[in-house]
C-alpha cells in the first residue's frame, strides 16, 4: 500500500507531464501521512487593513503598455451537468444569442480596442470542454481566438485512488471514470508543464488575472492591474465582505507565526472553533477566486519550491461512478488555486465590491442574470443595474427548475426592484410580470399555472 510508481506509470502513459506528476505525488504523500490540514483559531488573526477598489485611482485611460503585459486566464474546465447541460458551462446562454464565452471574447476585444494593446486570453480547458469550446470559438477565427495554440491551457487529470488499497482504481466498464480533475490549483503545474509560463514571459507578459468562467463580474480592471503592478507583490486575491449567507464559507486570515495571509475552509476548522469561524464581524472577507499573479515571481517561487507550490491537499471521498453509489469507493485529491496566497511572502488581498463576484451556480442565479436586474454592455461587461447598489436579487426555485430547459418554460419576469423571489411548483410568467420587494409564488398542483401580467410587491401569490 502506498507505492507511487503505479500512479506515475499510469499518468505518464496518459500523457501527463512531470509537473503534474510531482504535484500529485506531493498530495498523495500528504494523504499517506493522514494530514488533517487543521487551522485552529488561536494560530490566526483576522485580516484587516486591506486596500479597497473604491480607494484606488481608477481615472484616466487604460495604460496600454501595462495591459500589453497582461493575460486573462479563465477557468473553463467545468461542464454544466448540474444544470442539465451536456457541454461546457461557458456555452450557457445569458441573453438571446449570447453566452458566457461570447462575453469573455467581447471583454478582451474591448480592452484591446480601448488600449491598443494585445491583451491575451487563455482558457484553462479540461478534456471534457476542449473540443466544444474550440469548436464554438471558430466564429472568432478572424480575431485569433480559434487556434488552440493561442488560447488553450489544458488542465491535467489525475487518477482516482481506490479507498481500500490506496492504489489507482480500476473501472473497466468505463476507464474514463478512473480519472478526475485535480481542482483549480492545477493552474500552477498546468502553466509550467504546458510551457505556457515560459512562453508568456518570453513574450513580455508579466501579469495574469485569473477567474472562473461563470463569474461574469470578474473582468480585468485596469485600476486593479496598475495597483498590483505598482505593489510589486507576487500574488493578490480579490476578496469581498462576508454576509450572513456566507457564514459557512471559507475566509481570509493572517497566520500569526509568519504574518502570511491564508485561506481557511470549514473543513480546516476544529469543531471547537466553528463559532469563531462563522463570526463574520471577526473574519470579514471571503475569496472570490479572482487572483492576480506576477508571473516572474511565480516562476521564481516554483523554482524555490522544487517545482511544486506547497498547496494544502483537499481530500474528497466519492464513488468511482458518481451516478452509482454502490460502485467502488475512491479518494479524489484536489488543490485550490487561492490557497497559494500562503505560499508567497508579501501576498496581498484587495477588498472589491460584491458586483465583481457574480457566479452563476444555479438556475436561480441564471434567471436573475437574464432579467432586467442586470445589464449586458457591448464590451462584454455584465453588471447589476446601478439602482440595486451591488445587491443581486435572491432567487429560490423548487426542484422543477433544477435544469436550464425548465427556465425556458418559466419565462423571465421584471426583477429590477426585487429583493427576493421564491417559486414553489410549476408556474409560467405571462408577459409583463414585474416582481418588487419580497414575493413568494406557490402552486400546489401538478399542472402549470400562469402568473398573470401585473406588478407583485411584498406578497405571497397562491395560484
Amino acid at each position: 500500500m502506498g507505492d507511487f510508481t503505479v500512479f506515475e506509470k499510469k499518468m505518464t502513459a496518459a500523457g501527463m507531464g512531470d509537473a503534474a506528476i510531482r504535484a500529485f505525488r506531493r498530495n498523495y504523500d500528504a494523504l499517506l501521512r493522514n494530514e488533517s490540514g487543521m487551522i485552529p483559531e488561536e494560530t490566526i488573526s483576522p485580516s484587516e487593513g486591506l486596500a479597497s477598489l473604491e480607494s484606488l485611482d481608477g481615472g484616466g485611460e487604460a495604460d496600454a503598455a501595462l495591459l500589453g503585459k497582461a493575460v486573462v486566464i479563465k477557468l473553463n474546465g467545468g461542464l454544466g451537468t448540474g444544470m442539465g447541460l451536456k457541454g461546457p458551462k461557458s456555452l450557457l446562454g445569458v441573453r438571446e444569442g449570447v453566452n458566457f464565452l461570447d462575453l469573455m471574447v467581447r471583454q478582451i476585444l474591448g480592452l484591446r480596442e480601448a488600449s491598443g494593446a494585445n491583451v491575451r486570453l487563455l482558457l484553462m480547458n479540461s478534456f471534457s470542454t476542449s473540443g466544444d469550446t474550440l469548436g464554438y470559438l471558430e466564429k472568432y477565427a478572424g480575431e485569433g481566438f480559434a487556434d488552440a495554440n493561442e488560447v488553450e491551457l489544458m488542465q491535467n487529470q489525475i487518477p482516482k485512488i481506490d479507498a481500500a488499497t490506496l492504489e489507482p482504481v480500476a473501472w473497466p466498464a468505463d476507464p474514463a471514470l478512473e480519472w478526475c480533475p485535480p481542482g483549480h490549483g492545477d493552474l500552477y503545474p498546468a502553466l509550467v508543464g504546458s510551457g505556457w509560463l515560459d512562453r508568456l514571459l518570453d513574450e513580455g507578459v508579466r501579469y495574469a488575472f485569473v477567474s472562473n468562467s461563470d463569474n461574469l463580474g470578474a473582468i480585468l480592471d485596469p485600476a486593479i492591474l496598475k495597483y498590483f503592478a505598482d505593489s510589486d507583490a507576487p500574488f493578490m486575491m480579490e476578496v469581498t465582505r462576508r454576509t450572513a449567507a456566507d457564514r459557512k464559507g471559507g475566509h481570509l486570515a493572517r497566520r500569526k507565526s509568519d504574518g502570511r495571509l491564508l485561506l481557511r475552509e470549514v473543513a480546516q476548522c476544529p469543531d471547537e472553533d466553528v463559532e469563531e469561524f462563522q463570526n463574520i464581524d471577526r473574519h470579514q472577507y471571503f475569496n472570490t477566486n479572482s487572483l492576480w499573479l506576477n508571473l516572474e515571481k511565480l516562476k521564481a517561487q516554483l523554482e524555490a519550491d522544487a517545482g511544486v507550490l506547497p498547496l494544502p491537499m483537499i481530500r474528497n471521498n466519492k464513488t468511482v461512478d458518481p451516478r452509482d453509489k454502490a460502485s467502488t469507493k475512491v479518494i479524489q485529491l484536489e488543490i485550490a488555486m487561492g490557497a497559494a496566497i500562503e505560499c508567497f511572502d508579501g501576498s496581498l488581498a484587495i477588498d472589491v465590491p460584491r458586483s465583481r463576484f457574480a457566479p452563476v451556480k444555479t438556475t436561480g442565479d441564471l434567471l436573475a442574470l437574464r432579467s432586467d436586474a442586470y445589464e449586458v454592455l457591448e464590451n462584454g461587461q455584465v453588471r447589476l443595474q446601478a439602482s440595486r447598489e451591488g445587491r443581486p436579487p435572491v432567487i429560490s426555485l423548487s426542484d422543477e427548475y433544477k435544469l436550464v430547459d425548465s427556465l425556458e418554460e418559466l419565462g423571465v419576469p421584471g426583477l429590477l426592484n426585487c429583493r427576493s423571489l421564491a417559486i414553489r411548483g410549476p408556474v409560467k410568467f405571462a408577459m409583463g410580470v414585474v416582481i418588487e420587494g419580497d414575493v413568494v409564488i406557490e402552486n400546489d398542483g401538478a399542472e402549470t399555472k400562469v402568473v398573470p401580467a401585473g406588478t407583485y410587491r411584498d406578497q405571497t401569490v397562491r395560484l
